[in-house]
């Protein structure tokens, strides 16, 4: 009606107003009356945009892979940009009146696609699976260096590559090859486990010898200990047997010295009672008989002296002629013979 219009963007929509060709109003999140006949609008979204892409490149060494990831950017600088490319409303103002919008999008991937090829260019297929953070770190150091975005007025705000993969045919080839591979370090897994195993039932098995080693020189040391104290016990019987027979041998001498000294004083005592019986049989064999018997008769009973007479008479019977004696005193001399 009467060709005035309201419009209202949300705050990821960056505004402008021209009127005859001048710019009188521009921000993000605007809302206002224009008149339609005498008013341009542009408008640039300022929100962050994902942009995904797959690319389809060949490594230096002739091998084809698919590149897949992602570009994550904003517009940094919308009046430069609605400069450069036509984000102008039409008059319903909710459309574009160009493509240029959707153009950005693919100018980003596009240029995305030639560093990526760069890039992959120099690096064989092994290095390209293995180095996805070397890549991307390339691409996002170049896209945000790169003097047509800059120019643009966008910033790049991430860039991510989800996946590199060969064709099913090499990919099958790099897992025969990698299965092959794990295969062997399994193996070689198996025969290190296996060895480490036998070192350690080798270093059990030493242990064990070492120590029966041990035991039998702890079972030699006890035996030579049991052996040197029964040595010393037997040294100290020795010398006690010693010191016995050399107390004996002391005794024994002492004995032949006794006993040679008791021999010499019987020997001296034999000497003198000889000397003395001797000395007496000298004095009786010089002395009269008669007297002697008259000595040995002094102190004898009537009996003894009787019959001592006796025994003179009978030496002398050849010269008696004939003897009597008395019955009384025969009688006498066998009753004093019963009493004693």
């Amino acid at each position: 009606m009467l060709g005035i219009k309201f419009i209202k963007v949300q705050p990821t929509d960056y505004v402008l107003q021209y009127r005859k060709g001048k710019l009188v109003r521009e921000g993000a999140g605007l809302s206002f009356f224009y008149f339609l006949p005498t008013t341009s609008l542009v408008r640039v979204p300022v929100a962050s945009v994902d942009a995904p892409f797959i690319f389809h490149e060949v490594t230096s060494d002739f091998q084809e892979v698919t590149v897949q990831g992602q570009i994550t950017y904003k517009i940094s600088d919308p009046s430069k940009l609605s400069q450069l490319m036509n984000f102008a409303l039409a008059p319903n103002g909710k459309d574009y009146t160009s493509d240029d919008p959707e153009k950005l999008t693919q100018r980003l991937i596009n240029h995305a696609q030639v560093l990526t090829r760069s890039s992959l260019k120099s690096m064989p297929l092994r290095e390209t699976l293995g180095r996805f953070d070397d890549l991307v770190s390339s691409l996002r150091e170049s896209l945000k260096k790169a003097e047509t975005i800059t120019s643009l007025g966008i910033e790049i705000l991430g860039v991510s590559i989800l996946a590199i993969k060969p064709t099913p045919e090499t990919a099958r080839a790099l897992e025969a090859e990698a299965r092959e591979q794990i295969l062997q370090e399994a193996d070689e897994a198996i025969y290190s486990r296996r060895n480490s195993a036998v070192e350690q039932e080798r270093a059990i098995k030493e242990n064990e010898l070492n120590t029966e080693i041990a035991v039998e020189n702890k079972k030699r040391q006890i035996k030579e200990a049991q052996m040197e104290a029964e040595k010393s016990v037997q040294q100290k019987k020795r010398e006690l047997r010693e010191a016995e027979m050399a107390t004996k041998i002391s005794l024994e001498v002492k004995n032949k010295d006794l006993v040679t000294l008791a021999t010499e004083n019987a020997k001296q005592e034999a000497d003198t009672k000889a000397y003395s019986i001797s000395a007496m049989m000298r004095a009786i064999s010089e002395t009269d008989p008669k007297v002697i018997q008259s000595l040995a008769s002094v102190g004898m009973e009537p009996s003894q002296l009787v019959a001592f007479a006796f025994k003179e008479l009978a030496e002398n019977a050849s010269k008696i002629g004939q003897l009597n004696i008395s019955p009384e005193l025969l009688r006498e001399l066998l009753t004093k013979q019963e009493n004693n």
